[in-house]
């Protein structure tokens, strides 16, 4: 049997007076889901999962098994098996005995041998029952922690990044396994990772956090095409999204242009609903959004219907094997997004509220508390320590596109590019998504 989860404004705090690890998390996973809690190292998603297994206590909220209050109930009533990062294994211990150890707690009196036989014939580690742990291998290892979680028969399953310690194939091997192996047990399981490979390819819904608090759910697919902030979209999709600031320009008598600096789009006319929805950020900075696949080489005369011309100048190739990513300077100023592999968001700095400050101003000082902080930083560096820069001097490239091996691209060449404007991104001031325009505004509450 499996088993819904539900979380209500769960949040997680140490010490009297404490900063929040987790803060008003809400969400329902149904009975049989596969979900997976993705952000950087440090952003709550272990303490989220010992907190429905009941390691942690819940400072705040309520936790709901099968639509039951469970804050109270002890780990050993909640029916869910965890499996560790580290694996978590008795080093005297057979992994026979590791395996079946659960199962002597939950029944003293039942032999656990046959389902120890079958949960190893499901994992393929019939051969290994009789050594010890440190007889294995990392992924032997990782095989016998799942297996003593499985042989359970548990209601849910909870992995705390149980791949990080292992080497990129055998991740990718596990990671196969671990779909398959879910998909046919039909259990409940949160998995937590800051891996957005691993992500995108098990869940059937990703949750993404930042500083302890939820920035979006859904289908890996929907979290990919239509992220709701610049974090989300920094965070999601190999390489890294290419992220501009840009100026909107809207002529009454022209056509209309998101400025790049030295290059502009231009917008296609008629303008989509969309676009026509950009003539409210006029003369206002933004940042645009431009997945790697999303820009291709080729000059004006090759353009599709919908697709903008600039130019960029070759700084560095990669070269992939099957794709080539081609690091282009076209003359623009990429945005900063601070913290994006830091454990905590930086503090928000404090502003008193202004007397005359209007509701949409409310809503945006609402909507930023809840994002745990500044998404995005327009402002310049006063200093880059770190700077990374060519054997020239010359800074890196502002743009990667993504190409076939069979443009022969160099170093220094001037190339003609193609955007295509309908997989074109533009998030406010604030980071959040304006184009394409969201599901619904904020309400007042929230």
């Amino acid at each position: 049997m499996t088993r819904a989860i539900s979380l209500h404004d769960v949040s997680k705090a140490y010490g009297t007076g404490g900063s929040r690890v987790v803060d008003r998390l809400s969400l329902d996973i149904a009975p049989g889901e596969f979900l997976v809690l993705l952000g950087p190292s440090g952003c709550g998603k272990s303490t989220v999962l010992r907190m429905i297994a009941g390691l942690e206590q819940i400072t705040e909220g309520q936790l709901l098994l099968d639509g039951e209050y469970a804050n109270d109930l002890p780990p050993s009533g909640r029916d869910i098996a965890m499996v560790f990062q580290n694996f978590a294994l008795y080093p005297t211990m057979t992994n026979r005995d590791n395996i079946g150890f659960p199962l002597r707690i939950e029944a003293p009196g039942a032999d656990p041998g046959p389902r120890v036989d079958a949960t190893a014939r499901m994992l393929g580690i019939e051969d290994l029952l009789d050594r010890y742990p440190r007889q294995l291998s990392g992924g032997e290892r990782q095989r016998v922690a799942m297996g003593r979680a499985i042989a359970r028969h548990a209601s849910a399953f909870l992995m705390d990044e149980p791949l990080s310690n292992l080497d990129a194939k055998l991740r990718n091997r596990l990671r196969a396994e671990i779909a398959s192996l879910t998909r046919k047990l039909g259990v409940t399981t949160v998995y937590v990772t800051h891996d957005q490979a691993e992500a995108m390819s098990l869940g059937d819904r990703v949750a993404v956090l930042r500083g302890g608090v939820l920035q979006q759910i859904d289908t890996p697919r929907a979290v990919y095409a239509l992220p709701r902030n610049v974090f989300v979209a920094a965070f999601i999709g190999t390489p890294r999204i290419n992220l501009l600031r840009g100026v909107v320009r809207a002529p009454l008598d022209g056509a209309m242009t998101v400025s790049l600096g030295k290059q502009a789009l231009r917008l296609p006319e008629p303008l989509c609903p969309d676009h026509e929805l950009l003539r409210v950020q006029q003369g206002r900075e933004v940042i645009v959004g431009l997945r790697s696949e999303a820009v291709r080489v080729g000059g004006p005369a090759e353009a599709r219907p919908g697709e903008a011309h600039i130019t960029g100048l070759v700084e560095h190739v990669e070269f992939q094997g099957h794709e080539v990513l081609v690091h282009f300077d076209t003359g623009s100023r990429p945005a900063v997004v601070p913290d994006l592999e830091a454990p905590r968001p930086q503090a928000r700095p404090s502003r008193r509220r202004r007397r005359e400050a209007g509701v949409l101003d409310r809503l945006r000082e609402r909507a930023g508390s809840r994002r745990a902080g500044p998404v995005v930083v327009l402002d310049e560096p006063a200093e880059q320590p770190f700077a990374v820069t060519s054997p020239d001097g010359r800074q890196p490239g502002d743009l990667v596109v993504r190409t076939t091996p069979d443009f022969d691209l160099r170093y220094g060449m001037q190339v003609p590019l193609l955007v295509d404007l309908a997989h074109l991104f533009v998030f406010d001031q604030h980071g959040e998504r304006i184009s394409p325009a969201p599901d619904r505004l904020p309400d007042l509450d929230e």
